[in-house]
């Protein structure tokens, strides 16, 4: 993890030379991932240029859709490994002309537990929580939302569909992530998709006038993403 964590910094460091907005998107399979990078994608395109690495253990099925968004993308295939890591992500970027792009969407792999320890160098850490999972998904997998700084709730839509509990889910997300931007939104109607956008633009702005990302809210007690292996520590010793 120290060896990760060196790496991470080396890619932060070149992300802010080049004045990139890098997003680490992380959730759970099915959860709407790539559609919500994707209609990004075509609602900032002529506003911001965004370029994509795609994380996925098989097939570059994800990659192939988000490239008719018309954006640089790179496909990372994982075979076993439940996550990216800071060594995939550097050489991932060497394939894409950064000085080209305002935005990096890093889409991790399919999952809501090995991701959460490890820093890609990102500016924001971006975990999506579709509303047919349930609202308790943030109390089974506190590590990962603990360390979010921005928090999608997806699939609005379909919430009245799945008896969605929203003021449960909230209360639950307030909780663990309670230092997090929260969205809402439905990615293929649109619905909550302008205040995400302007939220993007915000945050370019800041990383491109200061090196840095307008939501950094600074230190905290416990640093969210130490936060996950104190938490393994705890289970272990009261398990």
């Amino acid at each position: 993890m120290e060896k990760n964590d060196r790496l991470a910094d080396r890619n932060r460091n070149l992300f802010r030379a080049k004045k990139l907005l890098v997003l680490n998107v992380v959730s759970s399979p099915g959860s709407g991932k790539t559609t919500f990078i994707r209609e990004t994608a075509l609602k900032l395109a002529g506003n911001l240029r965004l370029g994509v690495i795609v994380g996925d253990l098989a097939t570059e099925n994800d990659a192939a859709r988000l490239r008719t968004a018309g954006i640089p993308v790179v496909q990372i295939t994982t075979g076993t490994v439940c996550h990216l890591d800071a060594e995939m992500v550097w050489q991932a970027a060497a394939q894409l002309d950064l000085n080209q792009l305002d935005v990096l969407i890093i889409e991790n792999v399919g999952n809501l537990v090995c991701p959460a320890d490890y820093d890609l160098g990102e500016d924001l850490r971006v975990v999506l929580l579709s509303v047919t999972e349930g609202e308790d998904k943030p109390l089974k997998y506190p590590p990962m939302f603990h360390s979010a700084e921005v928090v999608i709730v997806t699939k609005k839509d379909l919430a009245k569909a799945v008896d969605f509990d929203r003021h449960l889910a909230i209360t639950n997300l307030q909780r663990i992530s309670h230092h997090a931007e929260i969205f809402e939104l439905a990615a293929k109607t649109g619905e909550g998709m302008d205040a995400w956008l302007g939220f993007l633009a915000r945050q370019h702005a800041a990383v491109k006038s200061a090196g840095r990302s307008a939501a950094s809210h600074g230190p905290i007690e416990i640093p969210a993403r130490k936060w996950t292996s104190l938490f393994k520590i705890f289970k272990m010793r009261s398990g």
